[in-house]
Order: C-alpha cells, then structure tokens, then sequence
C-alpha cells in the first residue's frame, strides 16, 4: 500500500506521477467508498486554474479557449457550493434555453454528471429547475428572455458564455439585481472572450478575481485529431488567439470601426447644427426574443462634420419606439424621422403619426446591403468627418463587432447611425460618397503590377 505523508491529500498531480504498479497497488488498496469519494473529488482530479480562488470576491471570472473545460468548472463550483451549504438559491443563465439545459445541466460535463448519486440533484424541465437533496435548488434561465430574471431572489449564479448572450446588458443588468440572497452572494462567469462592455466592466472591476486558460491546458483530455485540426486551421489568426488563446480583441476580425478609432473622435460638445435627424431601423416584431429597434439621433454641424447626439434604442412595441422618437424629434429639434421600411412598409410611418401627425417623415428602403451601406460611413469616420459627443457603448460596440461578412445578428443601432448619417452627408451636395470611392479606387490602382 502506497501512503501519502501525514497531512496532504491525494492529488491529481500525485497520482499521475505514480508508476502503473503504484497506481494499481493505490487502487487496490481504497475501500470501495474511498474508491467512490475519489472519483467525484474535483480537488483531485481538476487544474488548479479550475479551483475556485480563495479569499473575498464578487465575481470569479474564467476567460478560456474552447476545450478548455470551462463548463465542467462551472458545474463543480455550483456542486461543491450547495454541498457545503454556502448556496441555497442559485440562477443558471447561459445563451439558449437549450444551452442551460443540454450543457450546463446535462451536458457529460453538466451539473447532474458531476453529481455524485447520493447527493445528485432532482432536474424538472417543465419547472426550468434543479433540487438538490439538502433543499437547494436552482432555476435556469435564458439570455433570450432577460425579463425573466426580474423578481426572483438568489444567493449565487453561474453564467455561461456571457459574450454569446444575445441581449447582454439587460441580462446581466437583471441578474445582478436578483443576487441580493444570503450573506456572501457570489457569481462565476465562464466564458470565450468577445469585446462586450460587460465583460470589459468585469475586468475593471475591483471586486472580479480572472483566470485566463487556453485551449492548450486541457491537452490532454482533448482527442489529438481535434486539437490538430484547431491548430492547422486557427494558430495564428485572430479567430485562433481568441477562441483558443482566449484573447479579448478589441474588435472583430474585418470591422469596420476601430475603438482607438471612436477613442479619437470623441468630443464633449457640438458647434451649432445646421440639420439633425432621427433615425429608425424597427424591429420585425415586438416579443422577448425580438430583435431591439435602432433609434440614433445625429447631427450635421457647421463645420460639416457630422455628430451622434443620442442612442435610444432598446426592444419596444411599436408604440413604444414611435413615441421615444418623437420625443427625440421633438428634444433635438429635428428636422425629420427616419424610417427603414423594408420590413414594415407604410406601417412605420403611421406608425410615427398616431403619435404626431405633424411629423416630418421620410421613408428609406434598403436597395443595397449592409455592407454597402455601412463602408461609405467608415470612410466618413476615417476622414475624421464623423464625431460621438460622449460615449454611446452599446451602438459602438455594435460598430466595432460587427462583420460585415457575417456578423451575430442585424445591427440593429449600427443600422440606424448609417441611415442617418447617409441622409445627412450623403446626399447629393456632398462630396463623400465620391471621397470614399476615389480613395478606394487609389488604392486599387497602387496596387496594380508595374505601378510606382
């Protein structure tokens, strides 16, 4: 029998160090409820940067590469939490309703198969909810419906690829509210880097203690193939130093904005304004799971640059984005609204006139695609012609994730900066539009063979 020296414990370390013969001699000599307590303790078997960290914090938060066995540190903290009895209300939250239930719960590294049988929870999906045998429980919960999580009390949360969720902001604005249960609430954040606000907040914050891991950690618990076949296709792209280096990129890969870029021209104040319009790019629908309605307010000055007043989009019924763009008409003096009318037709402007018949509206149609749209206003930001009085983060964060070649979903506030500043300094008197393209042509040319 091997014995381990008075005081330490076993460790994953120790064990993998042991000859075969050890190792079997070891084996042989735990009683069948030593064998069985050993196969569940995480302290054994997980990393150390899969250990949750000691002292006092808010938020753990674990930025890693795919592989790298994020949610099976997830589902062991939730598990030994509600064991020791520090958790006894706990929120699941991760992208889908699908996701919370296929891998944060009964996913192969999900809570109910890191449970060890006797103390395994009870899992009612018609109930979105987790009971475990000493009365803990926990509810699980979507980023597709953030509503959700306004009311309910919790001690503890778990959040699972927070950079994915689709309405970012609002849900975690919501489930910070509902961590208001026991003494010591806390919340893990496990997750891929993307720059978003909130997971650039976290890292700001002094109460977020981070652990940053790679694909490469977990090695060995991937099959050789996969991790071959992730290193020929993304080591050295930016996709690679984010999904596997767990990197925090500024902006996505073929952005059209920077944020150093936005940085520059950010201004506290505007010159007087000659023309100021409000923009609508509204949504298809107005459910939980809609997409938000893009509603920008800007400005062209006296100096013909153009301004970003305001950024009041959110998800509204078509009565709500009517009436806050009225008032935005209204509070800035606009001169008219600006309605996307691809999906809405003549419904969005008498949408607008059962608030004020005596708007000035006029109708856009979108004839060309985004990325059409979008690139003559990057070269207006490149020109220096464009400018964000104060700081709008979700609209800018929007302008610098989005991929042009196939971005998450419809840019919804970035879509309505482009309509307004299209009406403002893309009209016919002005010269941009013919700027961008003799720019763009230059470049083209340069680039020929032969050329000096």
């Amino acid at each position: 029998m091997i014995s381990l020296p008075p005081g330490k414990r076993w460790t994953r370390d120790w064990l993998v160090s042991l000859a075969e013969a050890e190792r079997q001699s070891f084996r042989a000599s735990l009683s069948d409820e030593a064998l069985f307590e050993l196969l569940f303790d995480w302290e054994v078997w997980g990393r150390p940067d899969q250990q949750a960290p000691a002292g006092n914090w808010e938020t753990w938060l674990l930025l890693a590469g795919r592989g790298f066995g994020k949610t099976r540190t997830g589902a062991e903290w939730v598990r030994a939490e509600v064991e020791a009895g520090r958790r006894r209300r706990l929120a699941l939250v991760g992208p889908t309703a699908r996701d919370v239930r296929k891998t944060m719960v009964e996913g192969e590294s999900g809570i109910l198969a890191v449970s060890p049988p006797g103390s395994r929870p009870l899992f009612e999906p018609s109930k979105l909810k987790l009971s475990w045998p000493n009365g803990a429980v926990a509810d699980l919960y979507s980023a597709e419906e953030p509503e959700r999580l306004r009311g309910p009390n919790h001690d503890g949360a778990w959040a699972d690829e927070l950079a994915a969720w689709k309405y970012l902001q609002e849900t975690w604005d919501n489930l910070e509210m509902t961590l208001r249960g026991g003494e010591d609430p806390r919340r893990v954040v496990t997750t891929t880097p993307k720059p978003r606000k909130v997971l650039r907040d976290l890292l700001r914050d002094s109460g977020t203690i981070v652990t940053r891991g790679a694909t490469y950690d977990n090695a060995s618990n991937l099959a050789p193939g996969f991790l071959k076949r992730l290193l020929r296709k993304y080591e050295g792209t930016r996709t690679g130093r984010q999904e596997l280096m767990a990197e925090l990129l500024e902006e996505a890969d073929g952005a059209l904005w920077q944020r150093a870029m936005l940085e520059r021209l950010r201004v506290v104040d505007h010159p007087e304004l000659k023309r100021v319009v409000v923009a609508i790019d509204p949504a298809v629908s107005a459910g939980e799971q809609s997409d938000e309605t893009g509603i920008v307010v800007a400005g062209l000055g006296i100096d013909d640059r153009g301004y970003v007043l305001a950024d009041l989009s959110g998800r509204f019924s078509p009565d709500e984005w009517a009436r806050r763009a009225v008032e935005a008409y209204r509070e800035h003096r606009a001169d008219r609204i600006l309605g996307e009318v691809n999906n809405g037709g003549e419904l969005i402007e008498h949408t607008i006139r059962t608030v004020d018949r005596a708007v000035s509206f006029r109708s856009v149609h979108a004839s060309r695609g985004k990325r059409a749209r979008a690139e003559p206003i990057a070269a207006l930001y490149e020109q220096s012609r464009c400018r964000h009085v104060g700081g709008f983060p979700a609209l800018e964060d929007q302008m610098t994730n989005w991929e042009p070649n196939g971005g998450e979903r419809s840019p919804d506030r970035l879509d309505a900066l482009v309509w307004a500043f299209t009406d403002l300094m893309l009209d016919r008197r002005s010269t941009g539009l013919l700027d961008y393209y003799a720019k763009l042509s230059a470049k083209q040319q340069a680039a020929k063979p032969g050329r000096p």
